[in-house]
């Protein structure tokens, strides 16, 4: 009887999850799956590959691809030239909860966890370098503690880094209930070491960037073992 209340709830969960975000949003990417030990461990959609783009960091602008991050977690968004008045992402609750968490961390348990944001303008299209280094300078006087290490800009088309599917669905969707009428104004993406892809969830809502978090904890904790094994 336990069991059945408990899968009954769980089919609720999700289906209000889907009605909210949009069946082409959920994808299922929140799925975890269960292990030894009740250990709970982010379910893997696949490599997720791109082209060459520009990276503007602690080095200056580099020519980099997801590869050059294999051994980094890395989160991926967008951030608009409209921001932080008019952003489709939570800016607040991004830089105040989950940037503040890497940055505080950055030297203990989130060193190796990189967010790469691809600056685009409000619909969603690719912007000039000065238009992305405005951006740059406007995160450096609104956000405490900014470290262009830590959160990276990218010039590139969104798209490289969005092009995906699950189950026939595709995260890519044109719609005007989005901001700027496309849906990756509002998406994270989270990568494992290897470049694959663990989460995707619309951090449109404060509610949505926490549990972005949750999951990026949830990722650490899975090295975490793996190590632990290893040094057994």
């Amino acid at each position: 009887m336990e069991a059945n209340a408990a899968s009954r709830s769980k089919r609720k969960s999700v289906l209000a999850l889907t009605l909210v975000f949009g069946p082409a949003l959920f994808l299922i990417f929140m799925a975890t799956r269960g292990c030894d030990h009740r250990f709970k461990q982010l379910a893997d959609f696949g490599l997720v590959e791109t082209p060459t783009f520009s990276v503007y960091n602690h080095k200056g602008k580099q020519q980099l691809s997801l590869k050059d991050y294999q051994d980094q977690v890395v989160l991926i968004t967008t951030l608009q030239t409209t921001c932080p008045h008019d952003c489709g992402l939570a800016f607040f609750p991004l830089t105040q909860n989950l940037y503040k968490d890497l940055r505080t961390n950055k030297r203990k348990k989130l060193k190796q966890v990189r967010m790469l944001s691809i600056v685009v303008d409000s619909l969603g299209n690719p912007v000039s370098e000065a238009q992305l280094l405005d951006i740059q300078d406007m995160l450096r006087t609104r956000v405490e503690g900014f470290d262009p290490e830590l959160w990276q800009l990218v010039a590139a088309d969104p798209k490289i880094f969005y092009n995906l599917s699950n189950n026939g669905q595709k995260l890519i969707v044109k719609d005007k209930k989005y901001f700027g009428g496309v849906s990756y104004n509002e998406l994270i993406m989270l990568l494992d070491k290897k470049n694959h892809l663990r989460m995707v969830l619309n951090g449109h809502t404060e509610g949505m960037i926490r549990k972005m978090k949750e999951h990026l904890a949830l990722l650490m904790k899975q090295y975490d073992k793996e190590r632990a094994q290893k040094e057994k």
